[in-house]
This record gives C-alpha cells, structure tokens and sequence, in this order.
C-alpha cells in the first residue's frame, strides 16, 4: 500500500471515529500523548491538509494541526485494541 493511501484511510477512519470522540473527551493533553498517538495523529491531520495532493503542504499543515487530531486518533486505536 502505497503512502498516499495509508494516509487517506487513516483520515478516513479518523472521521468515522472523531465526532464521537470530540463530543466524549475534553481538549486533548498534549504532554501525555504517547508516540503512536502522535504519529496516528500526524497521519489523520495530513489525510485533512486542504492540499493532500502536495506531499509538502500535507506535512507542514499535519506539523501544525497534529494536537488537533489526538482525540480521533485515541478513539481509533483504542477502537483497534
């Protein structure tokens, strides 16, 4: 599976799960975010960049926008587990 895909699927699922989880869980705690949360979050945040068609623009707006995604990307693992 190529890397464009993964990562919209990533998105996918994190929209599937995060109304849900933003609703049930307060603003995410950045600080306590383990490695796979942030990288989850990082993978959903670059699947929603306005341009996922530019690899560079996804990956500034998944740097700037990653904290925003915790949630969706807890709810998603969590859902995995």
């Amino acid at each position: 599976m190529n890397t464009s895909r993964r990562i919209l699927l990533a998105g996918m699922a994190g929209l599937a799960v995060a109304p849900t989880a933003m609703a049930a869980a307060p603003a995410p705690a950045i600080g306590d975010a383990t490695v796979a949360e942030e990288r989850f979050a990082r993978m959903i945040a670059a699947a929603h960049a306005p341009d996922v068609t530019c690899a560079h623009q996804a990956e500034r707006y998944a740097d700037a926008h990653w904290p925003d995604y915790v949630v969706a990307a807890r709810a998603v693992l969590e859902a995995r587990g």
